[in-house]
């Protein structure tokens, strides 16, 4: 009798994952020196999806069937809006951690998107139109989004010399709760066609994820293969 792997089993086993996880942008981050205009391009780009995931996150939770999966996403959702707090919001948070580090406030949230980072933020709206595509998208994100934020936390370090950036500490102080809470969110009881359209959803955000860093790489030369 062969044992049927469990869904979070399926997700982490997916080839468009570990393409995303191995993209040559995170391993270029540990040796290059990046300029503080190299640094402003991922910084910049950076915040449309961050922008955009609180929203996301509540259109999930209009969404999802199940007051468990809502009571999982509310939780996350809570912490990325601040807990009733606006100055603990994380969009909040990023932008006052980057004026800090001396980058400009207005170009870090008034840059217009690349294409590829509106196309990401769209996948992320449409995603959240049906249980599944949420779902799928909310593991995929919070399953990666540490490894994100690391990469663009070394970027600002080796630029500015900051080893104490507010927004990367609150990620590595929060992120094993999403990790959780999203695991909590994959519904019981799914049929095979509905588990295969929540790793449908995941690849494809993997997919608008590695489109993102493609160009941030052509962008400022980080991450580039011949």
């Amino acid at each position: 009798m062969t044992t049927r792997l469990s869904i979070g089993d399926r997700l982490a086993a997916s080839p468009v994952y570990r393409t995303f996880r191995d993209h040559p942008f995170f391993a270029s981050v540990d040796n290059v020196e990046f300029s503080k205009e190299q640094a402003a391009i991922l910084i910049e780009q950076w915040w449309h999806p961050l922008h955009y995931f609180p929203t996301f996150l509540a259109r999930c939770v209009a969404v999802l069937p199940d007051i468990a999966a809502k009571s999982a996403i509310t939780r996350i959702l809570n912490q990325e809006a601040g807990g009733g707090v606006v100055a603990k919001a994380h969009e909040v948070i990023y932008a006052d951690s980057m004026a800090k580090c001396g980058f400009d406030r207005d170009r870090v949230t008034g840059t217009a998107p690349y294409p590829e980072t509106a196309a990401l933020v769209d996948g992320y709206r449409r995603a959240s139109r049906a249980p599944e595509s949420s779902l799928g998208f909310i593991f995929a994100t919070e399953n990666t989004d540490l490894l994100m934020v690391s990469s663009i936390g070394k970027a600002i370090e080796r630029t500015t010399g900051s080893t104490d950036n507010e927004w990367v500490a609150i990620h590595v102080q929060q992120e094993p709760d999403h990790v959780e809470e999203a695991d909590h969110a994959l519904l019981t009881g799914m049929s095979v066609e509905q588990e295969d359209a929540v790793l449908q959803a995941a690849d494809e955000m993997w997919q608008l994820w590695t489109a993102f860093f493609d160009r941030l790489a052509a962008a400022t030369g980080v991450g580039v293969t011949n």
